[in-house]
């Protein structure tokens, strides 16, 4: 199956946002946009579910770097991952102007959707088990104007990053 366009980001888990993001600064990748204390309703293998995530988001060159922390102990994809894998990473994600199209290419490759939801935030997304391949999840995320204008955001401040102000909070 092809999935649309290139890997936009790369997502990792993390049971410290503050010091990964420290660690991520060291590599010289920022600045970093934190938002913190997100709640989320998702559909999760099928059931409904409520946790509250921080986030942070930085790019280095075209490749956008996610952060994810559950701030909250509700089983979920992220607490999945860390009881089987630990913090590390989690999952590659496409953005998509067809949303639709793309997830119906993911049901006709028969690949399961394990958590998605969005709808009341006007973007939609999905995250996918893919059988074998390079990530255990895949995220098929809707390419919005809201959506493309943060990630431009985010890239456009990396390219121009000076080293400081490295981590910059954003409100939810």
């Amino acid at each position: 199956m092809t999935l649309p366009g290139p890997i936009r980001q790369i997502g990792y888990v993390v049971t410290d946002l503050d010091s990964a993001l420290e660690e991520w600064v060291a590599l010289g990748v920022g600045p970093w946009f934190v938002i913190r204390g997100i709640p989320q309703r998702v559909t999760y293998r099928g059931h409904p579910c409520e946790i509250t995530l921080s986030l942070a988001l930085a790019n280095s060159g075209d490749l956008q770097v996610e952060l994810i922390h559950q701030d909250d102990d509700t089983p979920s994809i992220f607490t999945e991952f860390l009881t089987a894998h630990g913090p590390g990473f989690h999952q590659f994600a496409y953005w998509s102007a067809d949303f639709d199209q793309a997830m119906r290419a993911v049901a006709e490759a028969g690949w399961p959707v394990v958590w998605s939801g969005g709808e009341d935030l006007g973007t939609r997304f999905a995250y996918v088990e893919p059988p074998g391949g390079p990530a255990a999840i895949i995220e098929i995320m809707e390419l919005t104007d809201t959506t493309q204008g943060m990630a431009t955001f985010v890239r456009d401040a990396a390219a121009n990053w000076d080293g400081a102000d490295a981590i910059r909070e954003l409100s939810a």
